[in-house]
């Protein structure tokens, strides 16, 4: 399974303002606990079920971490530009899904599973060559990242450049060598991105730059990678960013598509809430549930950031919802 590097954000306030988007940080609560004595509802006891599914975030709670190409500003010509911006164009979320299941469930390599995809998907059909030349894409340590550089391999080979794939590990180390032109491409999410670049240049306190709205974050993204001298593609439609799911059978049973019916429905004493340690503090995890739609869990179970151990609570019916990430191959349908 993937190993995540994405960073926390503390409480800032309203929780209007935007953050990075996993729900990890310093540890919080452990065991399962009953941390609002609100819930007084009947609640919704967890339902056990192979299937997972997210429900809609309707009141827009987490930011827009679309998948975008990260680029050195001195490699960024058009026509790599336009290459990158093909694989873009064949991303949506459910895509994304079933790209993380052919590696992560199917154990195709990234290299089988993004040449099929690029097939399927016509990939290289009308890419326009470029000047040529060396590229080297980088990728983090964790599948979906190398996933999207062989994605990127493959048109940017279709342009005409000589193109290696390197895992080069986590932000903190492939983001120096982005702007450095030691790899000149990197798959990245915006949100998370943004919020990189700002606190690099402005501090850990800097004032959050990413938005639910994802022209805003792309905005953002763009003036500090201007400063940084990296540029970016277009965005994917596809996103990869904090997400709550329940069984299929638990929103069959109660009738729960959205983040707002499981609050209308939901809030009670039966309802468990699992996630890792800090959710219960956090804006983009139970308190964010909390504050912007009103949900009040009868308990919550400590356990992992969208891991095994939270998706297995949730099959297994030990959990009525979990954090999980938004292209999760658990999420994949049967």
């Amino acid at each position: 399974m993937r190993a995540r590097t994405r960073l926390a954000i503390g409480a800032m306030g309203a929780l209007t303002a935007a953050g990075l988007l996993t729900g990890c940080g310093d540890a919080g609560s452990s065991g399962t606990d009953a941390p609002d004595k609100g819930a007084s509802g009947a609640g919704c006891a967890p339902v056990a079920g192979d299937q997972l599914m997210v429900l809609n975030d309707d009141k827009k709670l987490q930011n827009t971490d679309n998948i975008i190409p990260a680029v050195n500003a001195k490699a960024a010509n058009p026509q790599l530009l336009a290459a990158l911006d093909k694989v873009s164009a064949a991303l949506d979320t459910p895509k994304l899904i079933g790209l993380n299941k052919a590696v992560d469930v199917d154990r195709k390599t990234p290299q089988v599973a993004a040449k099929e995809f690029a097939d399927a998907n016509g990939l290289t059909s009308g890419v326009e060559k470029g000047p040529g030349g060396s590229i080297v894409v980088g990728a983090g340590n964790f599948s979906e990242s190398q996933l999207l550089a062989e994605l990127y391999k493959i048109t940017l080979t279709s342009a005409g450049y000589q193109v290696k794939v390197q895992t080069v590990g986590n932000r903190e180390l492939y983001e120096p060598a982005l702007e450095k032109g030691e790899i000149q491409v990197v798959p990245e999410y915006a949100a998370t991105m943004a919020e990189f670049l700002n606190t690099k240049a402005n501090g850990k306190d800097a004032q959050p730059v990413s938005s639910p709205e994802l022209d805003k974050t792309v905005a953002a993204l763009k003036a500090a990678g201007d400063k940084a001298g990296i540029s970016f593609g277009k965005p994917a439609a596809a996103q990869d960013q904090n997400a709550f799911a329940v069984t299929k059978a638990f929103a069959d049973k109660y009738g729960v598509t959205s983040l707002s019916d499981l609050a209308a429905k939901c809030s009670g004493q039966a309802t468990v809430l699992a996630g890792p340690p800090e959710c219960p503090q956090r804006p983009k995890c139970q308190a964010g549930l909390v504050q912007v739609y009103d949900f009040k869990a009868g308990s919550f179970s400590s356990l992992d950031a969208g891991g095994p151990q939270t998706k297995n609570a949730l099959k297994t019916g030990s959990a009525s919802v979990g954090l999980v990430f938004s292209s999760d191959a658990a999420l994949a349908a049967s």
